[in-house]
């Protein structure tokens, strides 16, 4: 049974805010980035909580889904000290590095073991391509809710980014990749056939831009996806990509998408 009280939470929240204070010294750029991720945290908290009461969750399973929501980056900061970016393929995986931060600082010892082990497990599986298919319903249910959440403050980060009118280059949110013209066909394939862009394929910048609005396939619940629709991310996503027939295709894949899913 889920059994959480507020005090935990409250607990768990400041230390997270210490923690996160811990990495705010040094190179502004190091400072800028380190924000990001700590607003970025208290974002996906406010998306979860939005999202799991519109899915009439108990208020146990909405601070089980608070708790997952402030710890799944956590090892971003460790990451970033040490690597001076947000990319797992050319550092270390920032889920895995956030258990072992979970695990080191003892942070949830107070839970009950059910709790924590769950919490644990979605922070680990929150950025793999594919969620295991030998884990609880439980588990999968609040990883899938805690992944929607996550990539709705993502775009929200991504679409104010390339819109900024003032924009400086942040090669940690662009993930080094070179901004050239054109993009991958394997991965504009991906996005046409409504399919998970295999990250690995990324050659530019525009691939990861197809990769986001690809997001939008991996999506499970549906008052997320409509927040996706209003906030119109993938349009924002489009108007920053060239101006190609492939992109306007791209676009009424994702309406038709929409559609089927949106009633």
């Amino acid at each position: 049974m889920i059994k959480i009280s507020k005090d935990e939470v409250h607990g768990l929240h400041q230390w997270f805010q210490n923690y996160a204070e811990v990495f705010k010294y040094g190179k502004e750029d190091v400072r800028k980035n380190i924000l990001l991720k700590e607003k970025h945290t208290e974002n996906v908290c406010r998306e979860i909580n939005s999202i799991g009461k519109e899915l009439d969750l108990s208020d146990d399973e909405l601070r089980l889904s608070d708790c997952m929501a402030l710890l799944h980056d956590v090892g971003r900061f460790e990451q970033y000290l040490q690597y001076q970016t947000f990319s797992d393929s050319i550092s270390e995986n920032h889920a895995e590095l956030g258990v072992k931060v979970i695990q080191d600082y003892g942070i949830l010892n107070s839970f009950s073991d059910y709790v924590k082990d769950l919490i644990i497990r979605a922070v680990r599986y929150h950025n793999r391509a594919v969620l295991p298919n030998d884990e609880s319903e439980t588990c999968i249910f609040f990883t899938k809710l805690l992944r929607d959440a996550d990539k709705l403050d993502i775009w929200r980060v991504v679409t104010e980014y390339y819109h900024r009118k003032d924009r400086k280059i942040n090669s940690t949110i662009e993930l080094s990749l070179p901004d050239t013209p054109g993009f991958t066909q394997s991965v504009y394939d991906d996005v046409i056939n409504k399919k998970i862009v295999n990250a690995g394929s990324m050659q530019n910048l525009n691939d990861f831009k197809l990769l986001q609005i690809g997001w939008v396939f991996d999506i499970n619940f549906i008052p997320a996806l409509k927040e996706v629709k209003s906030r119109k991310y993938v349009e924002l996503i489009c108007k920053v990509l060239p101006a190609t027939d492939q992109v306007s295709h791209v676009m009424e894949v994702v309406h038709d998408f929409f559609s089927q899913k949106i009633l």
